[in-house]
């Protein structure tokens, strides 16, 4: 039976969402206000369309926020050990991958640009890549790259 060892490194990455629930609520309910007002008035001129159009907007603004926010369900959790490299992707639908790597085998590739910094990242060995942290903004990138090569580089000793 084989022994797991103690992870020397676990991350949690998870989407950045500037814009919490109360301040959420606060944007629909103003755009709610201001387009039912501005609808009224059109509709008190006759132009029922525009009343209807106004409510519509309102809907299709609160629905891009809908599955914006259930995209932020997505996270990764990427762990390094002796004897494997763990990564666990769970989707918003609830599904998860787990993929598991050797770590003297595998490579950590950055991709970067002079301006924006790292673009991507991806795990990779001789027959097999999987890009990790893709939803990360550059900051967090960087950061998280700088930890994690650390904390490969460790286990390779």
């Amino acid at each position: 039976m084989k022994q797991e060892t103690k992870p020397e490194f676990i991350a949690e990455l998870t989407p950045h969402r500037s814009l919490g629930r109360n301040g959420f609520i606060l944007l629909i309910g103003f755009i709610g206000v201001t387009c039912f007002i501005s609808g009224m008035m059109f509709l008190v001129m006759g132009a029922w369309p525009v009343f209807v159009a106004m409510g519509l907007d309102v809907l299709i603004i609160w629905f891009a926020f809908h599955m914006n926010y259930r995209s932020a369900k997505a996270r990764e959790v990427i762990s390094v050990a002796r004897d494997e490299v763990k990564i666990q992707k769970f989707a918003p639908s609830g599904r998860i991958e787990t993929h598991t790597f050797n770590p003297f085998w595998t490579r950590f590739e950055v991709d970067r640009h002079d301006e924006i910094g790292i673009t991507s990242m991806r795990l990779s060995t001789k027959e097999f890549s999987l890009p990790i942290g893709a939803f990360l903004n550059p900051d967090d990138r960087e950061s998280f790259a700088y930890e994690f090569k650390n904390a490969l580089g460790r286990v390779k000793i």
